[in-house]
């Protein structure tokens, strides 16, 4: 969870992209603890690999390790100082690369029931996708291994694209590999990346095998962050999860579900949803809300909202209707 997510911005100039929270709670916490209840087995260790300690500070240190200290778990904390690619940073926790161990990038979320191949050296999650061309994918073979991975290929290799989560039945193997691709200046894009050392892996007859997802959620730009809110809404929904807080304070409001509605939520004159996240503390008066995410502490008037994402500390008085407003904005 090392990059700045220039593509969510502006919501990510003020919050680092996997603390941004989706119905209710941040990215990186709602996919670490999915793993963690479909994985079924005691975590020892969580290692979270964060860029700058200016952008990444004691704040969302702490959230971390209250995070991984929920589940049980010692939280480590690494830094990644220069983007140098997926590779160099899985390096960066190169004292935690030991032992069983799952790798995520912390901007997606999914839905699924893993089912660990104990045979397999290693787990590559995948997704099958309409256009796999835009996507790495994998190659497999007659035995439904995995042979190659590919990225955004000119010609049909698979439809079934790497999502971004990683099973090593010994994860110091793939330290290993990667130790040799950085000491060997083997770059791809300028960048050191998991898949040469996945692919050294391969080379030396190591079993690689696919994951299924039921779902696979981006949280990569403003649109599909949005999306991705309805999604998980929809799901929460159908889990029993209670998503509307008892504190929330309503007055000729109407609440279309399903949403998330945060605690202290003020709602008047309004209707609200469905697929709408609330943050804590936000007022909303004279409004129609549907389709959005709205994050903690904001006051939102007059408003007609249909796909839009306002940060954190924001005050708004306006009928615009698709926006993107970043936190402590004002437009009055």
């Amino acid at each position: 969870m090392a990059g700045r997510g220039s593509r969510l911005r502006p919501h990510t100039l003020t919050v680092p992209k996997p603390l941004i929270p989706v119905a209710g709670k941040p990215i990186v916490h709602r996919l670490v603890s999915d793993i963690a209840k479909v994985l079924g087995e005691p975590i020892e260790e969580i290692a979270f690999i964060l860029g700058d300690p200016a952008f990444f500070g004691d704040e969302v240190v702490e959230s971390l390790q209250e995070l991984a200290q929920d589940l049980g778990a010692k939280a480590s904390i690494y830094r990644q100082d220069e983007p140098l690619g997926t590779g160099h940073a899985i390096m960066s926790a190169k004292p935690s690369l030991e032992g069983p161990a799952v790798i995520a990038y912390a901007d997606t979320l999914i839905r699924a029931d893993f089912d660990l191949d104990k045979d397999a050296d290693s787990v590559i999650w995948v997704k099958q996708v309409d256009r796999p061309e835009a996507y790495g994918v994998v190659q497999l073979n007659e035995k439904k291994e995995i042979v190659e991975l590919v990225e955004k290929p000119k010609k049909f290799v698979s439809d079934l694209a790497v999502i971004g989560i990683y099973y090593f039945k010994d994860v110091s193997v793939l330290r290993d590999e990667l130790q040799f691709v950085l000491e060997n200046d083997i770059m791809n894009g300028g960048e050191y990346q998991i898949n040469d050392g996945i692919k050294r892996m391969m080379d030396k007859g190591m079993k690689f095998v696919t994951g299924k997802v039921d779902e696979w959620m981006d949280c990569g730009n403003k649109e599909v962050t949005v999306e991705t809110n309805q999604r998980m809404l929809a799901f929460l929904e159908k889990d029993g999860e209670r998503l509307i807080s008892d504190s929330a304070k309503t007055e000729n409001a109407n609440i279309i579900e399903p949403c998330f509605i945060g605690e202290n939520v003020v709602l008047k004159n309004t209707t609200v949803g469905p697929y709408v996240s609330v943050g804590a503390d936000t007022v909303i008066e004279n409004s129609t809300v549907k389709n959005s995410l709205i994050q903690s502490n904001s006051i939102i008037k007059n408003a007609n909202l249909d796909n839009a994402m306002i940060g954190n500390h924001v005050r708004y008085n306006g009928n615009f209707e698709t926006i993107s407003i970043g936190d402590y904005s004002v437009l009055e």
